[in-house]
C-alpha cells in the first residue's frame, strides 16, 4: 500500500473498536513496511507463530479462559492494539510550560511533552508482557512488545536478556512513541520492518560494544608507551580517564562540538604544544572558565577527576591513537564494556585477554532485573494504578503524591556490588534504576501539570546510590568513572537539557578494601618471624543497601591457598567460623550476603550473584542448605543452575555459570534452563531459558529435595 493512502486512510481515524479494526490496519501497514502479513490461524495452536489472535492459556492452579494476543510473531514481538477516542489530531505534544529549575535540567529549556494521562496505553503495555509469560515454555520471551493505538502511534519497548521481564522503551523514553506521520521518515519505517525480520540486529549492545573495543584498543597504544617510559600505572590510569572524559562531553554538548578533537588535532601536528593544551583545559573544567587551548568558557564539571591534572608528554602517533577514539561516538559507548577494557588496556599482563572476562550485557541485565527491578517494577504498577484510581476520581493532587513517593523511595535506594571491579554490575543497576525513573517523569509529565514536575527539584537518582568494594584501586577510579558516563549517558537519553554545574560530584562511593576479612592493624599484615600474620581476623562490615549484587572472584576452594597464601587463607577460615574449608572462594561473599539478609531488622532485600555452576555441588550447596533451613530462612526466589560463559574472545574462560537470587523468608521461586545458545562468540549472545516455578532446593531444582 502507497504510505500517503496509508496515512490518510487511518490517522486520527476516531469511533469503532479496534476489534473491529485493528487487524485492517496492521495488514495494511505491513504492506507499508514491505514486510509479510501474518498467516491465517490454524486449530492447532502450536503452529500459530506469526498469526493475529494468538491463544496463550495463564499457569497456575486457576488457569481459566485462554487469552488471545493480537498479533503474535514467535522470537519477534507481542503486540497489543487499543483504540483510544482522544483527540488524536495534533496531540503529539502539549504546550510547553515555564520549566522549573530541576536537577539534570537547566531553567526555560523547551522539553518535548506526551500526551494527556494515557492510563489505556499503559494497562495495554501490562497486558502484553502478562501475555509474554503466558507463551509456551518453547518459546522464548520475544525481544519487542508493540503497543499500537490504531490510527494514532505506537509504543516501542524492548527486551534483550530473553527472561520478558525487562521491557524498557526503546530505543529510549523520548524517542519510543512512533506517531502515524513519523512513518514518513525511512528510518522509522526501516526500524519498525526490522523488529518484523531480524529484531535482535537491534540491539545496541553489539554496535556500542564494537566501538568500545575499538577504543580500548587505541588506548592500549599509548599505555604501551608509557608503560615503556616507566610512568606510574596509576597516574597513567588517571591521565587516560581524564582524556576520556572531554571526548564524551564534546559529543553530548558539554563541551564545544569537536573543540578537545580539534585540540589533539592541532597537537599531532604539534606534539610540543599538547600537554599545555590540555592541562589548560583540565584546570578550567575543573573551576569552571576560559579554556584558551579551545577558545571557550566551560563549565565547572569537578568532583575530584580534574583536581590532580597531571599530564605526560605523548609522542605524534600517540596522540593520533587518542585523536582515533576521540573520533568515535561517545554517546553509544557502553560503560560496562569500557572500564574492563580500560583495565585491561592499563595491564601489561592481562592485555593479551582483552575483553576475556567482561560479563556480556545480557548476562548481567538478566540478573539485575531478578534483583533490583522486578521488586520495584512491581511496587511502581502498584503505585500506578492507585495514582490512575485517583486521576479518574479527578484527584490530581493524590495522584501526584503517590508517584512522588515512589520516586523518593527509588532516589534513596542503596545498591551495593562487594566485588565491584570496574563497575559492570553497578552501571547496569544504575542504567535500569534510571530507565525507571524516566517512566515515573513520564508519569509526572503526563498529569500536565507544573506542580506535579516540582517533586524532581532536588532529587533524582544519581551515582551517589551505587556502591563498590573493590581492592585493585584503579579499578575502584575506573569504577567511578563508568558510573558518571553511564550516568550522564542516560540523562540525554531520558531528559532534556543539560545537568547543572557540577557535572561530576565526589561521592566516594566506591571504597578500596577486603570485602570478606578484616583484622587488626587493616590493611597491613603483621610480621612475626619473617612471615605474615593477620592478627583478630574479623568479617568486615559492608555499607547498608536495600540490593546486593555482582560476580565475585572464581576461584576453586582448592586453588585459593595458592592465590592469597597460607597465612590469609587461615585468617579467612578463622573469621568465616560457619564456612566449610574446600568451599569455592565466591561462596564467601554468598554467605556473608545471606547472613545480612536474615539478620533482625535489616534493610537488605534481596542479593543477586554470578558464580560457576559448581555452587550446586556438596561443597558449595552446604552453604546455601545451612541457610535455607536456618531459624530465619531465606529462599532462592531466581536460578539458573547451568548457564553459558562468554567465548567472545578465544582465550575466554572456559567456564559454565550459575546465577541466583534470595530473599528472606519462605518462597517459591522461578527455575531457569537454557534451551538453546547461540553467537556467544559475540557481545550479545542470545540465551533462550524455559522456566519453572516452585520452591528451589540448595541443588538448584525444583521438586523432591
Amino acid at each position: 500500500m502507497d504510505l500517503s493512502v496509508f496515512l490518510d486512510r487511518w490517522t486520527g481515524l476516531e469511533g469503532g473498536a479496534e476489534r473491529a479494526n485493528y487487524q485492517a490496519f496492521l495488514s495494511e501497514l505491513t504492506d507499508v513496511l514491505g514486510v509479510a502479513r501474518p498467516d491465517p490461524a490454524q486449530a492447532t495452536t502450536e503452529l500459530n507463530d506469526y498469526v493475529f489472535e494468538r491463544a496463550v492459556r495463564p499457569s497456575g492452579p486457576e488457569t481459566g479462559q485462554p487469552k488471545r494476543i493480537d498479533l503474535y510473531k514467535r522470537n519477534c514481538f507481542v503486540l497489543e492494539a487499543k483504540q483510544s477516542r482522544q483527540d488524536k489530531l495534533n496531540a503529539k505534544f502539549v504546550p510547553n510550560f515555564e520549566q522549573l529549575a530541576l536537577p539534570g535540567f537547566q531553567k526555560n529549556q523547551p522539553v518535548s511533552r506526551k500526551p494527556a494521562w494515557d492510563a489505556l496505553m499503559r494497562n495495554a503495555f501490562t497486558q502484553a508482557r502478562d501475555y509474554v509469560a503466558m507463551l509456551p515454555t518453547d518459546h522464548v520471551a520475544p525481544p519487542f512488545l508493540i503497543v499500537a493505538d490504531v490510527g494514532h502511534c505506537f509504543e516501542i519497548y524492548a527486551d534483550w536478556t530473553g527472561t520478558g521481564r525487562g521491557y524498557q522503551s526503546f530505543p529510549d523514553r523520548l524517542n519510543n512513541r512512533i506517531f502515524l506521520d513519523d512513518l514518513r521518515d525511512e528510518k522509522i519505517r526501516t526500524r519498525l520492518a526490522t523488529i518484523w525480520t531480524d529484531p535482535h540486529s537491534l540491539n545496541p549492545a553489539s554496535r556500542a560494544a564494537e566501538a568500545t573495543r575499538e577504543i580500548a584498543k587505541r588506548l592500549a597504544q599509548v599505555t604501551k608507551a608509557l608503560e615503556a617510559r616507566k610512568c606510574d600505572p596509576e597516574e597513567v590510569a588517571l591521565f587516560l580517564m581524564r582524556c576520556i572524559f572531554p571526548m564524551f562531553a564534546e559529543d553530548v554538548g558539554l563541551l564545544p562540538d569537536k573543540s578537545f578533537t580539534q585540540l589533539l588535532r592541532k597537537s599531532v601536528d604539534d606534539p610540543s604544544r599538547f600537554a599545555r593544551r590540555v592541562k589548560v583545559l583540565w584546570d578550567a573544567m575543573d573551576t569552571g572558565g576560559e579554556a584558551d587551548s579551545i577558545d571557550a568558557t566551560v563549565r565547572r564539571f569537578n568532583g575530584h577527576l580534574f583536581k590532580s591534572t597531571t599530564v605526560f608528554e605523548l609522542e605524534k602517533a600517540e596522540i593520533g591513537e587518542l585523536l582515533a577514539a576521540a573520533g568515535k561516538d561517545w554517546r553509544e559507548v557502553e560503560p560496562a564494556i569500557f572500564g574492563t577494557l580500560l583495565e585491561q588496556a592499563l595491564d601489561p599482563k592481562e592485555r593479551a585477554k582483552l575483553g576475556a572476562h567482561f560479563t556480556p550485557r545480557p548476562y548481567v541485565e538478566r540478573l539485575v532485573e531478578a534483583t533490583i527491578l522486578e521488586p520495584l517494577r512491581e511496587q511502581w504498577d502498584g503505585v500506578l494504578r492507585k495514582a490512575e484510581a485517583a486521576k479518574a476520581e479527578k484527584d490530581d493532587d493524590r495522584a501526584i503524591a503517590l508517584i512522588r513517593a515512589f520516586h523518593h523511595e527509588l532516589c534513596t535506594l542503596r545498591v551495593l556490588d562487594p566485588a565491584c571491579g570496574t563497575g559492570n554490575f553497578l552501571y547496569v543497576s544504575l542504567e535500569l534504576m534510571k530507565r525507571l525513573e524516566g517512566e515515573v517523569l513520564s508519569a509526572m509529565e503526563a498529569l500536565g501539570r507544573q506542580a506535579g514536575l516540582a517533586f524532581l527539584a532536588g532529587e533524582a537518582v544519581t551515582p551517589q546510590q551505587f556502591l563498590g568494594l573493590e581492592l585493585n584501586a584503579r579499578a575502584a577510579a575506573i569504577a567511578d568513572l563508568v558510573l558518571w558516563l553511564g550516568h550522564l549517558q542516560q540523562h540525554y537519553r531520558n531528559q532534556e537539557g543539560h545537568p547543572n554545574d557540577p557535572i561530576l560530584q565526589a561521592y566516594g562511593n566506591i571504597k578500596k578494601m577486603d570485602a570478606i576479612l578484616t583484622w587488626d592493624g587493616y590493611p597491613v599484615p603483621q610480621v612475626v618471624d619473617g612471615k605474615e600474620t593477620f592478627p583478630n581476623p574479623q568479617q568486615p562490615a559492608w555499607p547498608v543497601a536495600d540490593f546486593i549484587v555482582g560476580n565475585p572472584p572464581f576461584i576453586g576452594g582448592k586453588d585459593i591457598r595458592a592465590h592469597v597464601g597460607d597465612a590469609y587463607v587461615t585468617a579467612l577460615w578463622k573469621a568465616h567460623k560457619a564456612m566449610n574449608d574446600s568451599a569455592d572462594f565466591v561462596m564467601y561473599w554468598w554467605d556473608r550476603a545471606a547472613q545480612i539478609l536474615t539478620a533482625p531488622k535489616t534493610k537488605l532485600r534481596r542479593f543477586g550473584f554470578v558464580t560457576t555452576n559448581s555452587i550446586t555441588q556438596v561443597f558449595q550447596r552446604k552453604v546455601v542448605e545451612r541457610h535455607l533451613g536456618a531459624k530465619s530462612p531465606l529462599s532462592i526466589i531466581y536460578a539458573i543452575g547451568d548457564h553459558p560463559w562468554t567465548k567472545v574472545t578465544k582465550d575466554a574462560a572456559a567456564v559454565r555459570i550459575a546465577m541466583t537470587v534470595a530473599r528472606a523468608g519462605t518462597h517459591d521461586g522461578t527455575l531457569e534452563t537454557v534451551v538453546r545458545e547461540r553467537a556467544l562468540e559475540t557481545d550479545a549472545p542470545i540465551i533462550e531459558v524455559a522456566a519453572q516455578s516452585g520452591r528451589i532446593n540448595s541443588d538448584l531444582s525444583i521438586g523432591v529435595d
